[in-house]
């Protein structure tokens, strides 16, 4: 078993790594999508600590549907995957997306430490929300860039009530994030001990584990995809390589391919259950 309750983030918070790794910025108001029949699409305000609340949009429509909880990348809102959402219904998902602190409709600053700890708590009431609609189908974690962070630190935490895990142009080192940005982890006197250990997250979660990465990520490189991959302890794991795409070019290159294969990887999820 592997100890990850001695992680301190607050490492990387004073660092001021932040201002490196979040990018904020408000949802203005966006034109709505049309709907998927029978389906909706709840605004809501997830309160993590005394007055600070972070926004979510969940997409339902059936409630035996499985259920992906999503954590998106560093430069994007909620807002952003209204265009996205319809995919995942048509596909028989229900699409729960979630914001950040200072980013869409949600107060408060982001920081490292509070991204790690809010992710608990969304978790919780994610949960709860479901269980009292009487959603009860399957429950993915899903994470996007940045989102892998939270996506792992939930399935490190608690393996025995998530059913699959979905990770989208993921990293697997710290020192791949900080490296994109000049951030010399030797000189700053890190190590891999004092990061998201990601890595490690991964090798205790054995359920079915679907990673998407684009060929071609100038930010992210294939091989930080590549490791979580190898490192994932699931006899159920698939690594799905889109030729030729960039860091935020996936839906570009492969809409169809990437939907289907989450499709059919939730479907396999839930039949598995």
């Amino acid at each position: 078993m592997i100890d990850l309750s001695g992680i301190d983030y607050h490492q990387l918070d004073r660092l001021r790594l932040n201002k490196y790794l979040f990018y904020p910025r408000p949802d203005y108001g966006s034109p709505s999508m049309p709907a998927v029949d029978g389906a909706s699409a709840e605004d809501v305000l997830i309160p993590v600590e005394g007055d600070v609340a972070i926004g979510a949009t969940f997409h339902t429509k059936q409630k035996e549907w499985p259920n992906i909880l999503f954590f998106h990348g560093n430069g994007e809102i909620v807002a952003d995957y209204k265009e996205v959402a319809p995919l995942f219904l048509k596909a028989g998902l229900n699409f729960l997306a979630v914001d950040y602190r200072g980013y869409g409709r949600s107060n408060g600053s982001p920081s490292i430490t509070d991204m790690m700890r809010d992710c608990h708590r969304i978790f919780a009431y994610v949960c709860n929300w479901l269980n009292h609609r009487g959603h009860d189908g399957a429950l993915i974690i899903m994470g996007r860039s940045l989102g892998s962070a939270s996506a792992l630190e939930l399935v490190a935490s608690y393996g025995d009530k998530i059913d699959g895990l979905i990770l989208e142009s993921s990293f697997a080192l710290t020192r791949a994030v900080l490296d994109h940005f000049d951030v010399n982890m030797d000189v700053l006197g890190l190590t891999e001990e004092n990061g998201f250990r990601n890595l490690d997250k991964i090798r205790t979660f054995a359920k079915p584990t679907l990673i998407i990465h684009g060929e071609f990520d100038p930010l992210l490189p294939l091989a930080e995809g590549q490791a979580l991959y190898h490192a994932s302890p699931s006899p159920d794991k698939v690594f799905l390589k889109i030729p030729r795409a960039a860091h935020d070019a996936i839906f570009c290159f492969a809409m169809k391919t990437y939907i289907e294969a989450v499709k059919e990887f939730a479907a396999k999820v839930a039949s598995s259950r």
